[in-house]
C-alpha cells in the first residue's frame, strides 16, 4: 500500500514573510525627529567591540525614504556602532510603513532600552500620541461598558506600563526652553518642580535661570508650584523669582542656613556657594581649637 503524502504546512493567510537584506550604510539615515540621543559613551564602545567580533547581530528595521535611501525606524545605535567599527554593510528588514505606523513603532523600539533621559521619554511620549490621534484609533467598541472617547495619552502608558497621568506630566517637558530641558536630564532640576516650571513662558524660564543662578539652588516643588501660580495671575518676574528662590526651604527646616546674598559680600566674587561653604568650616574649626586652647589655660 503506497504511504500517503506528508501534508505541508501552509503559511497563514495574510502573513507577511520578511527577509533579511544586506544595504551600504551609506543608503540609511535617521527617522526624521528622532529623540532618542546616541551617544559615544562606555556602553556604545561596548557595542562597537561586540560588532566587530561577531557582526550586527539584530538586522535594522527600514522603510524605504521619499527621497531615496531608507530611513531607521529601530537601530540608530547599531548604526552607529557598525559606523564605528568599520562596516561597510549591514543587515536590515525593510518594512513599508506610513507615518503614523513608523513613530509608533519607531518609539516603541526604543523605549526598551534601560537608560532613557527625562527629555527623550518626553519627545517620544509627544510623537506617540501624535501619531496615535491623527490614526484616529477607539477603544474597543464591543466591549459591553459605555464606550469612551480614545485617549491616546492612556494608549501610550498601557505600552510603556505607566499611567496616563504619567506620560502627560513627561509631555508637559517639552514646553522647556532647551537649557531648562538639559538641566532636568543633568539632575540640576527634579523631575516634579520641572513639570511646574513648563508652565512659565519661555521668557519667564529664561529669568528663571537668572534667579536659579543667583540663589545657587535648585528649586523645590512648593518654589516651582509658586512662580507657575504668579506666572498665571499676573506673570512671574525675575524680581518675584530672585524672591521665592531666596527663601529657606521646607527641607532645610532645623538646620542653619544663611541666604547666599549675605554671604557674598565677604568672599570674592569668583567664589561658588561651596567654596564659600569650605572656607567658614575652616574658620570655624580654627575657631573652635583657639577656644579649647583658651579653656586649658
Amino acid at each position: 500500500m503506497p504511504r500517503a503524502k506528508k501534508k505541508e504546512t501552509e503559511a497563514p493567510a495574510g502573513a507577511v514573510t520578511e527577509t533579511v537584506q544586506r544595504m551600504p550604510l551609506s543608503e540609511l539615515h535617521p527617522f526624521e525627529g528622532h529623540p532618542f540621543k546616541v551617544l559615544d559613551d562606555e556602553s556604545m564602545t561596548e557595542t562597537v567591540e561586540s560588532i566587530r567580533q561577531m557582526g550586527v547581530a539584530n538586522p535594522l528595521i527600514v522603510r524605504p525614504g521619499p527621497d531615496g535611501g531608507y530611513e531607521i525606524i529601530s537601530g540608530h545605535r547599531r548604526h552607529h556602532a557598525a559606523e564605528l567599527a568599520g562596516l561597510d554593510i549591514i543587515p536590515v528588514i525593510v518594512r513599508e510603513l506610513d507615518d503614523d505606523a513608523a513613530v509608533i513603532m519607531m518609539v516603541d523600539s526604543n523605549l526598551q532600552r534601560e537608560n532613557i533621559l527625562p527629555s527623550e521619554r518626553a519627545k517620544a511620549y509627544k510623537m506617540k500620541m501624535d501619531a496615535l490621534r491623527h490614526q484616529g484609533q477607539r477603544t474597543d467598541l464591543t466591549s459591553p461598558q459605555v464606550a469612551a472617547k480614545f485617549r491616546a495619552d492612556d494608549e501610550v502608558g498601557k505600552g510603556a506600563g505607566v499611567s496616563g497621568d504619567t506620560v502627560r506630566r513627561f509631555v508637559r517637558l517639552t514646553n522647556l526652553i532647551p537649557e531648562v530641558l538639559d538641566m532636568v536630564d543633568e539632575k540640576k532640576i527634579a523631575f516634579n518642580p520641572a513639570v511646574e516650571l513648563s508652565y512659565l513662558k519661555p521668557e519667564e524660564q529664561r529669568n528663571f535661570l537668572e534667579a536659579m543662578d543667583y540663589a545657587q539652588a535648585a528649586p523645590s516643588l512648593s518654589q516651582a508650584q509658586r512662580m507657575k501660580k504668579k506666572s498665571q495671575e499676573s506673570g512671574c518676574t525675575l524680581d518675584d523669582m530672585c524672591s521665592i528662590m531666596d527663601e529657606v526651604k521646607k527641607d532645610d527646616l532645623g538646620q542653619i542656613a544663611f541666604r547666599t546674598s549675605d554671604l557674598q559680600k565677604f568672599f570674592p566674587k569668583s567664589y561658588t556657594p561651596r567654596q564659600m561653604s569650605d572656607t567658614i568650616l575652616r574658620l570655624l574649626e580654627q575657631w573652635q581649637r583657639r577656644r579649647q586652647r583658651d579653656q586649658q589655660r
